[in-house]
């Protein structure tokens, strides 16, 4: 066996053996990027606004049609006082089922899905149930009642949260940056493993 020969073996067994070592860290750390990509405050805000105009604008619609059929009846005061009580019960139903229906189906609004973040059990890693869900919507409320304290406080929280993700153990996470984080931890190993091919064929 000749000294060319020799140098190339040893450089692919050297290769081989750091390729596992290499592969495991990298992948260790894409999965703490995307763990510790949460969504920031702006994005969170811009996402409930786009919810909001959702579920304020098909409710706005509803009563317009309602009111229109209303105008060509003759209905007491009495009645009409009920049905303005009963539209705003139905309206706070239609919002709670709103937001509970898409984070427990896939942790994602319509306004989350626009802006890519997503609601994540914050153990499990999971969409939440619908309890947790409903317990969520329930902190979103109390969260904006002290002058929004429950959502400024996401600025001194570790992993982003507002009230309603403490209440809930959720998490927000920006998958933009999730995806970004975990290509470029996983691109490591691919470069190093490039680097041994290049060495092994080095004469």
């Amino acid at each position: 066996m000749s000294a060319s020969e020799s140098r190339l073996q040893d450089a692919q067994a050297r290769a081989a053996a750091a390729l596992p070592a290499a592969t495991h860290p990298a992948s260790a750390a894409a999965e703490d990027a995307s763990a510790t990509a949460y969504a920031g405050l702006a994005t969170r805000a811009i996402a409930f606004a786009l919810d909001a105009a959702v579920v304020n604008g098909a409710a706005m619609l509803v009563t317009v049609v309602i009111g229109l059929g209303l105008s060509l009846l003759h209905v007491s005061e009495t009645a009409r006082v009920a049905l303005v009580a009963i539209g705003g019960i139905v309206w706070i139903l239609w919002s709670i089922a709103y937001f509970v229906f898409f984070w427990s189906a896939s942790g994602q609004t319509p306004g989350d899905r626009l802006m890519r973040i997503q609601v994540l059990d914050a153990r499990h890693r999971q969409p939440p149930k619908p309890v947790r869900s409903l317990v969520r919507f329930g902190g979103l409320i109390l969260a904006a009642l002290p002058l929004l304290a429950g959502f400024v406080i996401m600025l001194w929280d570790d992993r982003g949260r507002c009230l309603q993700d403490r209440l809930a153990h959720t998490i927000v996470i920006d998958l933009a940056a999730a995806e970004a984080a975990a290509a470029a931890a996983l691109s490591v190993p691919e470069a190093r493993a490039a680097a041994a091919r290049r060495h092994s064929r080095a004469p």
